[in-house]
């Protein structure tokens, strides 16, 4: 009988060391204030997981590397254990913008990185694949050559350069232009925008776009974001992850509302799932007015969808970008805090989503729109106070040309926002209310 017993007590251990093999508890903290954090997402190669409302959770897999993530916190990859406790760093990205054509210079480089030492930024969006298809680095994607993406790399030295950027702290965006693609629309015009006659479209640069319902496209394009998250960028930013908002152009698809929203969210939903496995956040930028309309606008974007696929939505809040006003304000440019405040409480009431799934672009070069006027630190400062009041994750600076100087940059003493804790914020309540469209008959 002793014999026997042993036997089974044998057996039972052994089941049950099989059935929580590669069981790990642990728990999440914020690296701040020490409050447990919920809704975190844990991800292997095999398994995911998201802690509770005590910052617990339990994963179940066979492998090592685990990638913990949440909007607000920086991502981090961990080596499984039985146990893990985690403290996790938030982070609101202030950042400046490096083109592809600035890359290529030193000088620029070596500015935007003292400004940045100089000031309260601590990012920097770079830019990895240019509108005209452009790859700054040496890529591997067999596409890429094919269509000579690879002729003119301003990022010869992409690793070395990442290298220096985390060494001093630099939270680092790699943005990817994706469906306007000049060089592989027209070596590739299988895959391209065509007019109603045939032909291959360009819009008003001369620049062709590839079909957003082409997955092939899809497919090149996130190819080379697992190769810029390979590299350690903390995020991945697409953009022109849109339909050109034209008429009468050929697609392989019928142009419809659905189906141009299916698209861009089709795109976005793979490409999440294929970046999953690296720690990297993913945004995505678009249009100002679709923090403001419930239609994909015939361009494909459609707010309520789009924040299912991407950790950060980056309207361009570009007081020049809205030229039809918003409701209340006819001539943003004479109300960019306005302008950057309600069109964040909009996007945050369409979507129910908290303030830190935005981080807004805001404009840093001379309006185009409206009176020519240069945007200065009088302009550019309430555009950056209205993204802090709001409380987004965040915001970035776009200048075509990389051209910023310390008089648009807030110092690191009068910043509004202290880095601190990433809890969620309501969005702040504004002196004046806007209009409703009613009111306001330009939207």
């Amino acid at each position: 009988m002793v014999r026997y017993g042993i036997l089974i007590f044998a057996l039972l251990s052994s089941m049950l060391s099989s059935a929580f093999a590669g069981q790990i508890f642990g728990t999440i903290k914020d690296a701040k204030t020490g409050h447990p954090i919920s809704g975190v997402e844990l991800r292997s190669a095999d398994a995911t997981a998201t802690s509770d409302n005590s910052g617990c959770f339990i994963i179940y897999t066979d492998h090592n590397d685990i990638v913990v993530r949440k909007p607000g916190y920086l991502p981090q990859q961990v080596t499984a254990t039985s146990s893990i406790h985690l403290q996790l760093q938030p982070f609101s990205p202030r950042a400046l913008y490096l083109s592809y054509w600035a890359a290529d210079s030193d000088s620029r480089r070596n500015n935007l990185q003292e400004l940045i030492t100089k000031t309260s930024m601590n990012a920097l969006v770079i830019d990895l694949k240019s509108s005209r298809g452009d790859i700054a680095f040496r890529s591997n994607v067999p596409l890429a050559r094919t269509v000579g993406a690879l002729k003119v790399r301003t990022l010869k030295d992409l690793p070395e350069f990442l290298t220096t950027l985390k060494r001093q702290g630099i939270y680092t965006i790699g943005r990817i232009v994706v469906f306007k693609d000049d060089a592989l629309a027209k070596n590739r015009e299988d895959i391209a925008i065509h007019t109603a006659e045939g032909d291959l479209w360009q819009d008003r640069e001369k620049i062709s776009w590839t079909d957003p319902f082409q997955t092939e496209v899809w497919d090149y394009n996130i190819a080379i974001a697992k190769e810029a998250a390979a590299l350690g960028f903390d995020e991945i930013q697409f953009d022109y992850i849109r339909f050109p908002a034209k008429s009468n152009l050929q697609f392989s698809q019928t142009n419809t509302g659905e189906n141009r929203v299916a698209a861009v969210n089709g795109f976005l939903q793979q490409a999440k799932q294929q970046l999953a496995p690296y720690p990297v956040m993913i945004s995505a930028n678009i249009f100002g007015y679709t923090c403001w309309k419930h239609k994909d606008q015939k361009i494909g974007q459609r707010l309520v969808d789009l924040a299912q696929h991407v950790d950060y939505l980056s309207p361009m809040l570009y007081p020049s970008g809205f030229p039809d006003g918003i409701p209340g304000y006819s001539n943003p440019i004479q109300h960019p805090y306005e302008v950057v405040a309600h069109s964040l409480q909009r996007a945050i009431k369409n979507t129910g989503l908290p303030a830190v799934r935005f981080r807004p672009w805001l404009q840093a070069f001379k309006d185009y729109a409206f009176d020519r006027r240069k945007f200065g630190i009088a302009e550019i400062s309430p555009q950056i106070n209205a993204s802090d009041t709001v409380g987004s994750h965040g915001w970035m600076l776009w200048n075509a040309a990389s051209r910023f100087s310390l008089a648009g940059l807030p110092a690191l003493k009068n910043l509004n926002i202290a880095e601190g804790s990433a809890k969620e914020k309501e969005p702040a309540t504004l002196t004046q209310t806007p209009k409703t469209k009613e009111e306001y008959p330009l939207l």
